[in-house]
């Protein structure tokens, strides 16, 4: 067992640090992550929560009325990924009142809207893969034609996994991430979200 398996183990008493459930319990890194994920960038969540989150379509609202307790959680993940949540389900009423009464400091702020999350939607840039799927802040991708990187002598090859992409918030066409070792900028066309 993973060091940070264990500690989010213990930190949430082998239960969803979301919802409470006990059962399918895993992992979840709250993007943008680093590369070395610590109990500071994630949270022991179960399946359904975790499914709700990475798929906005399929968002139970009743489910996520458990952030009335987890949004007060003395941790930062748990605190950001409430705030998202809240954010996302705002126009139901009721979200919007308890957002009304969490606080989180600038920096936390910041990274809680880090994803978009809580944009405004006529002006929010959506980036999306060549098959239309949304690509999000440290999501991975898989190169479907060879790209000269411009400035190298470079090819980034067609099969190459890019894993924990960040996103450029200025051009829906660009994504950024690491091929042999090295920051390239990708266009979107050229991508399939794995």
């Amino acid at each position: 067992m993973s060091v940070l398996k264990a500690g989010l183990e213990k930190r949430s008493n082998h239960s969803c640090e979301l919802c409470g459930n006990i059962e399918n319990l895993s992992i979840y890194e709250v993007p943008p992550t680093p590369k070395k994920v610590t109990l500071n960038e994630s949270l022991f969540a179960c399946k359904i929560c975790i499914d709700q989150i990475e798929n906005p379509e399929t968002v139970e609202v009743n489910h996520w009325r458990c952030l009335n307790d987890s949004m007060w959680s003395e941790h930062l993940p748990v605190q950001i990924v409430s705030w998202r949540m809240l954010t996302r389900l705002k126009n139901e009423g009721w979200p919007q009142d308890l957002l009304d009464m969490m606080y989180l400091e600038e920096d936390a702020l910041a990274w809680a809207k880090a994803t978009g999350e809580g944009d405004d939607d006529t002006n929010k840039i959506i980036h999306r893969d060549s098959n239309g799927a949304i690509i999000e802040a440290g999501d991975s991708v898989v190169l479907i034609k060879d790209l000269p990187v411009k400035g190298s002598s470079m090819i980034a090859k067609r099969g190459t996994a890019v894993r924990r992409v960040s996103l450029d918030h200025e051009n829906e066409a660009y994504i950024e991430g690491k091929v042999d070792g090295q920051q390239i900028v990708i266009i979107t066309k050229y991508v399939k979200k794995i």
